[in-house]
């Protein structure tokens, strides 16, 4: 199996990801990538924005999909909205994606909360999402470890349950906790192998890699094959003001803002031309990132082009500065 760009070593140290946002062209957004030169696809999820209408996908769903078109890339989910999932299920779709890709699974999984509907819909409490991801973890790595697990617990109970088969890979696919805050830097140290926030600047990058560093010494935790993922939006255009047109409506199709959206796109938005989105990344990368995903803040229509450019001006550029 080639190694793992997740959690593994490579000779490039910046690993760029492209994420896949339409559902009904997953398969072949996936091979583009791959052929493109990307490291690895990944997939996020809503059951549904009750405040920002639009296409939503299930995480493993879309990396169901790409496993099949694809043969290198790993598959990234981010995030799974875990407390919507029981963690019995949750374990044997993840270990079913697992053997199907050939072992290539990486389980990014958050806590969830901003759009509170979809969790009224599902009957999940908002208040107990924070445990029951916690407690979800601990039981799908339970049943990842090949004999029967039973478990009981504050919103879970079961006896003798058995995953055949289980992940392909030892133990189950890598855990990157997702989110900015403490509680999520917390877990991600007490029981992750990776951290994948979003929303940041690589000065702050910067300051929270160093706090759960400490946060991982404190436990006596390894950091050698910890993972530092970024999810950071994308816009790639000819100037920066073309980029900037590009990303504002799409930030403002998908997050609730009560200021300005092209600020926001300059704030927190990766923008062309490639020589500039370039330089931003090593910038992050000297803050401690090592896996970002680039998640096109586009029109759906313009995904392609971006997976393009970023395959032909970014990603070359970036391995040969390594």
């Amino acid at each position: 199996m080639p190694p793992n760009p997740l959690t593994g070593t490579l000779a490039m140290p910046i690993r760029l990801g492209a994420n896949l946002a339409e559902p009904a062209l997953t398969s072949r957004h996936a091979r583009l990538a791959e052929a493109a030169g990307f490291d690895f696809v990944a997939a996020g999820e809503h059951l549904y924005r009750d405040e920002r209408p639009g296409p939503t996908q299930l995480a493993l769903t879309a990396l169901a999909a790409a496993a099949g078109a694809t043969e290198r890339v790993r598959l990234l989910s981010s995030i799974i909205i875990t407390p919507l999932h029981h963690p019995v299920m949750l374990a044997k779709q993840s270990a079913v994606v697992d053997q199907i890709s050939g072992g290539r699974l990486t389980l990014g999984l958050g806590v969830g909360g901003e759009f509170p509907g979809e969790f009224r819909a599902l009957g999940i409490p908002l208040n107990e999402r924070g445990p029951r991801t916690d407690e979800a973890i601990r039981i799908m790595r339970a049943l990842w470890s090949g004999g029967p697990a039973s478990h009981a617990g504050r919103a879970f109970t079961f006896e003798d349950v058995t995953l055949n088969p289980g992940p392909l890979q030892k133990g189950g696919p890598p855990i990157w906790v997702g989110g900015r805050t403490e509680a999520a830097m917390q877990r991600a140290a007490r029981s992750g192998d990776g951290w994948l926030p979003y929303l940041y600047r690589p000065s702050h990058y910067a300051r929270s890699v160093d706090a759960i560093k400490g946060l991982l010494e404190k436990r006596g935790r390894s950091l050698d094959n910890f993972g530092f993922g970024l999810h950071l939006m994308t816009a790639i255009g000819a100037t920066k003001e073309d980029s900037i047109r590009l990303a504002a409506p799409a930030l403002q199709a998908g997050y609730k803002y009560d200021g300005n959206y092209a600020e926001l796109a300059e704030r927190y938005v990766l923008l062309g031309p490639p020589d500039a989105a370039v330089s931003a990344l090593q910038q992050f990368h000297e803050a401690g990132a090592r896996d970002i995903l680039l998640s096109w803040m586009t029109p759906s229509e313009s995904i392609e082009a971006q997976i393009e450019v970023v395959g032909k001006s970014v990603i070359p550029a970036i391995r040969t500065a390594s």
